[in-house]
């Protein structure tokens, strides 16, 4: 029962063995080195696509086309000097990195990294005799377990800028609080779209529902709820544009000002492996996740490789994409202004996400009730642009309010 609850995988219903014990650690490990690797890749190829972009050459010497690069600057950080600050809390700021890192990975446990949806499988694969997932763990509440760890990795960057007893690193901790939790909403609301279309919380569930690219969620949702989800989950990435909590032109660095050596690189770490592992909860959530491509009957099967294996593919593959649109996003858009960053988040985002997920709701109430689907979408759109135009209304009138007490001091 106990299997049944916490992970959903055949192999773990019953009496549980050695040999499902040893194919669970050898999963932990591999999501952890999959992990580990999968940073080091990104690092390099984010300077590598930069540098192609900018006309530069990029890393080069370490390794083939410079693919040894990360590894050589993290054994080089490794020996560095490790400084701690005088007037810093000298606990908290040890603990910071690991609160930083740590949620990445622990999120990464709950994306299916392969298996075979086809055919009414769900995912499942055959290891030593049992039916298993290729995913450590799938519990029926993954995408909430998913959304609670990305809300903990804020408290990482919060307690290294306020244990560091330093001025900067505590605007950049300020910063993050308030990004964070601005876009945390518009995130969850987004996300409600998908629930509401799947029907479940299971990742591999939502993956199991999208047999061909007429059923990506993509679509199912109306698109608008993946524009507003990568934008908000840039902004909890703190990606550029929505690097505010390390601006290095107004903070010097910002929260991390003060670490050195390998404490900061789990920072950096730490990064890197919440891009990877958003981007591919953007892919499960979304684009079918280690779903082959199909449209209507054919599907595109990648030949000589079985189906378990042409899922990991495909997920590399959907993967790749969106790594290559942060590292767009670094290299074309300039830095937001803080008050551009609140407003993006509180005043459009947020809303939108909001309305979208009413409009939606609508449409599914009143196609259960047998009501005219043109009609319910016609009436809704009315009421939503009501609302929104009564929200613009009520920011002109607090801007004068604003306005016309500032001109009395």
């Amino acid at each position: 029962m106990s299997g049944v609850i916490f992970a959903i995988d055949p192999m773990l219903e019953g009496n549980v063995l050695w040999t499902p014990l040893l194919i669970v650690l050898v999963k932990v490990l591999l999501v952890f080195v999959v992990g580990l690797v999968a940073t080091m890749l990104m690092v390099w190829f984010e300077r590598k696509v930069i540098a192609g972009m900018q006309n530069r050459v990029g890393p080069n010497k370490a390794g083939p086309w410079g693919i040894l690069q990360t590894l050589a600057d993290g054994i080089k950080l490794f020996f560095k000097e490790d400084l701690i600050p005088e007037r810093s809390d000298r606990f908290m700021f040890r603990l910071a990195p690991y609160l930083a890192l740590v949620p990445a990975f622990l999120a990464f446990a709950i994306i299916p990294l392969g298996g075979d949806f086809r055919d009414g499988k769900g995912g499942l694969v055959t290891l030593f005799g049992h039916q298993t997932r290729l995913q450590l763990a799938d519990p029926p509440v993954g995408v909430l377990f998913a959304l609670a760890i990305s809300s903990i990795a804020v408290y990482g960057i919060m307690l290294a800028g306020w244990s560091s007893g330093s001025k900067y690193p505590l605007l950049g901790a300020v910063r993050a609080s308030a990004q964070m939790v601005s876009y945390e909403a518009a995130l969850g609301l987004s996300l409600g779209a998908v629930l509401l279309v799947s029907g479940t919380l299971s990742t591999a569930g939502i993956v199991n529902m999208q047999s061909s690219i007429g059923n990506w969620n993509i679509v199912a949702t109306g698109f608008v709820p993946f524009v507003i989800f990568l934008i908000a989950a840039t902004a909890e990435l703190n990606r550029p544009p929505f690097d505010l909590v390390e601006a290095e032109q107004e903070l010097v660095g910002g929260f991390n000002t003060e670490y050195s050596s390998i404490r900061f690189a789990l920072f950096f770490l730490a990064e890197f492996m919440n891009t990877v592992t958003m981007s591919a909860l953007i892919v499960t959530l979304f684009f079918g996740g280690p779903q082959p491509i199909s449209i209507g009957n054919t599907t595109l099967d990648i030949p000589f490789i079985p189906n378990a294996i042409e899922g990991t593919i495909w997920l590399l593959l959907k993967v790749l994409v969106f790594l290559y649109i942060y590292v767009w996003f670094r290299a074309t858009l300039p830095r937001f202004r803080y008050d551009q960053l609140m407003d993006l988040g509180w005043k459009i985002l947020i809303p939108g996400s909001l309305g979208w997920f009413m409009l939606l709701a609508a449409q599914r109430v009143g196609r259960d009730a047998g009501w005219d689907q043109i009609v319910v979408t016609f009436v809704t759109a009315l009421v939503l642009i009501g609302g929104y135009g009564l929200l613009l209304a009520a920011q002109h009138v607090s801007r004068v309010n604003r306005e016309k007490d500032g001109a009395s001091f």
